[in-house]
């Protein structure tokens, strides 16, 4: 046996909520996806350090558009029994406070691969829904977050609530149990039910999403309850940890290994200037189990450390894969993703000119039902990113490029378009917060095709086009910090967009190259 060192976080990049599951020599973690489709992003590892994007799970069984910013698939739980894989997730159709519009599905499959059969509806009483498999009884249980709009706090969290599951109905049955009305850290969410050395342990996220989330442990003898929290919680958390490279530690679920061994993985933050431009990450962290039955980090205390060691058959390197780049060449790249949409031939073509990417234009880069925005998640806080098209505007409507885009409200978006005096040409679009302002210069286009770029250091990015002798700089430097936030993290892409004529246009993608700047030592 090796001791091998894996630098948190372990998946970098938008991949929040992270939930755990070992069958057979592989582990997976599920990811939630939000506003983005294909949704709930498997990565599967045989270590635990290095892991491999296997799979996405939802394509065209959810109906995303029109979901709000910060919406959509939230907090997905994935286990399994009986031979199958059982996955739960949330749909959040509406955030508009005091209301949570939170509908619950269930589905399940033989291969982690699929077929996946279609969603089954459970309810909507709350967020976080986790399927727990009592080895006792043999029954299934379904627990989820309650939300209470009567409650007069804005977090409107009020305890963790469980129902029996009936696989045969395939329908909720019995009563309403509500298991755990939380601590004073409130905002409790998250439930994942372990059954561990005689007793039920309910682990729960607390303290909300930003700087003061955490891991709360509780456990009970009863399925039912009462449970009993942890005398030295929080288990795991972040606040009070300001020097702290991992920020926002909670939302945990647990694994152990061959080596009998327990671990954790938990989502966090890596704030830079106080921006988490990255957003929500997974990370992992040793677990023990004391003699008294609590568990605890293994080097002790409850901050998130930056180093782990986990043990190995063989001698284990971390891996970073600092580039990435797609030609166009044969199929779908899988690590694309598209807002509430699926990225299919409707709207995306690798057929239509060979060598190329076709994307036909959809509504404004503000639209929440049918955006043709294509991109990739950023995982490192420098990054240059380029991508050469072939696009002909005719209408100051019509535009294609690059972007930075976090959501609806916030992004940075290069475009060849078109201006009445000038003809073909580029501009810059910046949205902070919803208000959207346009360069007032205008960078004429001379060539059929156009070569952009976007260099992003830190917080601050800059616009570039390729000129007849060197690269040429487009609109002002960009503040990258307005692209951090919610519940989401920044993504990098390109889209084309026509305001004029929906579908009225298309642009032609010869490549897309996004490569990171800073490697860490691994």
């Amino acid at each position: 046996m090796f001791q091998s060192k894996v630098v948190n976080p372990i998946i970098r990049g938008f991949n929040p909520d992270p939930n755990i599951l070992k069958v057979g020599e592989h582990y997976y973690v599920i990811v939630s996806s939000f506003e983005w489709l294909p949704g709930i992003r498997v990565y599967e590892s045989t270590d635990l350090i290095n892991w491999e994007h296997k799979t996405d799970i939802l394509t065209d069984q959810v109906s995303l558009k029109g979901n709000p910013i910060n919406g959509s698939i939230w907090a997905p739980q994935i286990s399994y029994s009986d031979g199958r894989f059982y996955l739960v997730y949330t749909d959040v159709k509406s955030v508009a406070r005091p209301f949570k519009d939170a509908h619950n599905y269930m589905m399940s499959a033989t291969n982690i691969e699929g077929p996946w059969e279609n969603p089954i509806y459970l309810n909507s009483s709350g967020f976080d829904p986790s399927l727990f498999h009592d080895p006792r009884t043999g029954k299934k249980w379904l627990l989820n977050e309650r939300w209470d709009f009567r409650l007069a706090t804005p977090n409107k969290s009020a305890g963790i609530i469980i129902q029996e599951y009936d696989p045969k109905q395939k329908q909720m049955i019995g009563p309403v149990h509500m298991i755990f009305p939380g601590t004073e850290l409130a905002k409790t969410e998250a439930p994942h039910l372990y059954y561990i050395n005689d007793y039920y342990y309910l682990l729960t996220a607390e303290g909300g999403t930003g700087g003061g989330h955490a891991v709360t442990v509780c456990r009970s003898r009863d399925l039912l309850g009462p449970y009993e929290v942890d005398p030295q919680n929080p288990m795991l958390t972040a606040s009070g940890y300001p020097t702290s490279t991992l920020q926002c530690a909670g939302h945990a679920s647990l694994v152990q290994t061959e080596f009998s061994s327990w671990y954790m993985v938990h989502l966090c933050t890596r704030p830079i200037e106080g921006s988490a431009i990255l957003g929500r990450e997974t990370a992992i962290q040793e677990v023990y189990w004391t003699e008294d039955g609590w568990l605890r980090i293994k080097e002790g205390g409850n901050q998130p450390k930056e180093i782990v060691v986990i043990p190995t058959k063989e001698k284990v390197i971390q891996k970073i894969i600092p580039r990435f780049f797609d030609d166009f060449k044969g199929a779908m790249n899988k690590r694309w993703n598209a807002r509430r949409c699926m990225p299919d031939r409707t709207w995306c073509d690798l057929t239509s000119r060979d060598g190329y990417l076709r994307m036909i234009a959809g509504e404004s880069p503000q639209s929440t039902f049918d955006q043709h925005l294509l991109a990739i998640r950023q995982t490192a806080f420098s990054f240059v990113a380029q991508t050469q098209l072939e696009y002909q505007p005719s209408h100051f409507n019509q535009m294609a490029g690059l972007l930075l885009f976090l959501n609806e409200e916030n992004y940075y978006y290069c475009c060849v378009t078109w201006d009445e005096e000038v003809g073909k040409c580029l501009r810059v679009l910046s949205a902070v917060e919803g208000h959207v302002t346009i360069s007032a210069d205008t960078y004429p286009l001379t060539e059929k095709e156009t070569i952009l770029k976007v260099v992003v250091e830190g917080t601050s990015g800059q616009f570039y086009v390729k000129g007849s002798q060197s690269w040429e700089k487009v609109g002002a430097r960009i503040d990258v910090q307005t692209l951090s936030g919610g519940f989401t993290g920044n993504f990098v892409g390109i889209g084309v967009h026509d305001l004029a004529l929906k579908g009225g246009s298309y642009a032609d993608f010869s490549y897309f190259d996004y490569q990171e700047n800073e490697i860490k030592e691994r």
